[in-house]
């Protein structure tokens, strides 16, 4: 019978299976370090609050960007840059401007994609 591991005792493929487990059940970090992730969105934030996405200027569309994009592996295709904006749960009107990105272009890194959306 196969056990998982070769190099391990049995006891210990239950204990790393053990903790794994809730990393595996719940498909995100189960341990808190805050410093890796993103800063949460304001609940007073005004332009989130209302649904828009902060692009008056270049720097705020490239803040909020960053913000849902931070540890993301470029280069990266527009389906890359949407599939992490919903698993970060990225406000729609952010999601819906990347969307409309053209869809065989790459883009080398977070200012690239927020230079193509402020052109647009």
């Amino acid at each position: 019978m196969q056990r998982g591991s070769d190099r391990l005792s049995r006891r210990q493929d239950d204990a790393m299976k053990h903790q794994l487990e809730g990393l595996l059940r719940s498909g995100h970090p189960t341990r808190t370090e805050e410093w890796h992730d993103p800063e949460p969105v304001a609940d007073d934030d005004p332009d989130l609050a209302y649904g828009r996405v902060p692009g008056d200027t270049f720097e705020a569309l490239r803040l909020e960007l960053a913000r849902h994009l931070a540890r993301t592996p470029f280069p990266a295709h527009r389906g890359d840059l949407l599939r992490v904006l919903r698993e970060r749960h990225a406000p729609d009107p952010l999601a819906q401007r990347v969307e409309d990105l053209p869809g065989d272009r790459t883009y080398r890194s977070v200012q690239d994609v927020a230079v193509a959306l402020h052109r647009r």
